[in-house]
């Protein structure tokens, strides 16, 4: 990519001007609790750098809605966001990123977008030996396909193999992580892999929901198989292109945070400290109206 395009840095500009992107903070959006995977896994990754979290938790899931619906609501999502100075959008949204990114990339050009399918894909790609890859997702990601042309474009020998795990989602929202239920449930969904497609060696996470699941699975899955946690691997992609476009935070404390939703902070602040691995409550969690900002503009 050449200096200048899409914020990366132009010739002669101002090194305040500089300075004062690197200090803006990234976006983060998904339709619920999801995304706080993404959100998490960024803040390890990129500990310096401040993130603004929304929720659209007054229209989740976005799994079942239209393309149009969905494309409409992660543009109204991202204006919020972008109202808070963020250098950088990351739709932490499976469904989402399959379909409005291109629309959100057009709105908000400069501003780079980075969605979690394409970094999943690439890592999958480049962890699988047997060329046989297994995603888990839910039923609409599967449905959608969108994994599967993400690792064809990068990959066309690869045989992909989708597999729906609506289960997961459930207990995963209810805190289910380790156990007997969730061992149980897990080695039924991998069965289905495994004894069909016993050549598969990489196993791709591909919702937000699973990665608190990775622990129970990892304890399951033959040494063999690698997994790929699409929420680690977005991280990956970030920290790489932030440092590419000269982006990355010269802070030497800690980053900042700030959580929005659309509704109900208290079921937010409960599942979603699981989510991002640290307690926050329903007061930290400021809950806005998208269409009503839509409306009323910056």
């Amino acid at each position: 990519m050449k200096n200048g395009e899409n914020g990366s840095r132009t010739k002669g500009e101002d090194p305040l001007a500089r300075h004062s992107r690197h200090s803006q903070p990234i976006g983060v959006f998904d339709s619920g609790v999801g995304g706080l995977t993404v959100l998490r896994a960024l803040r390890e990754r990129l500990p310096a750098e401040d993130f603004v979290y929304l929720g659209d938790t007054a229209r989740l899931p976005y799994g079942t809605k239209s393309a149009q619906s969905v494309t409409r609501y992660s543009l109204q999502a991202a204006e919020l966001l972008v109202r808070q100075g963020i250098k950088y959008l990351v739709v932490a949204c499976n469904t989402a990123s399959s379909v409005a990114l291109d629309a959100l990339r057009k709105r908000f050009a400069p501003l780079p977008v980075m969605g979690v399918i394409e970094p999943g894909a690439e890592a999958a790609c480049a962890a699988t030996r047997s060329q046989h890859i297994a995603v888990i997702a839910t039923e609409g990601t599967i449905r959608d396909k969108a994994y599967q042309r993400a690792i064809a474009r990068r990959a066309p020998e690869a045989v992909v193999v989708g597999q729906a795990c609506s289960l997961f989602v459930a207990m995963a929202e209810e805190g289910w992580t380790t156990g007997p239920i969730v061992e149980a449930v897990a080695r039924r969904y991998l069965a289905s892999i495994f004894e069909q497609h016993p050549t598969v060696d990489t196993l791709l996470l591909g919702c937000t929901h699973f990665p608190v699941l990775a622990s129970a699975l990892r304890e399951i899955l033959a040494d063999h198989v690698t997994l790929v946690d699409s929420a680690r691997t977005t991280a990956v992609a970030l920290d790489r292109d932030l440092q590419q476009r000269e982006l990355v935070s010269c802070a030497a404390q800690p980053g900042a945070m700030r959580l929005f939703a659309t509704d109900n902070a208290e079921r937010f602040a409960k599942v979603g400290s699981l989510f991002l691995g640290e307690r926050f409550g329903a007061e930290d969690v400021e809950i806005v109206d998208l269409v009503e900002s839509e409306r009323l503009g910056p």
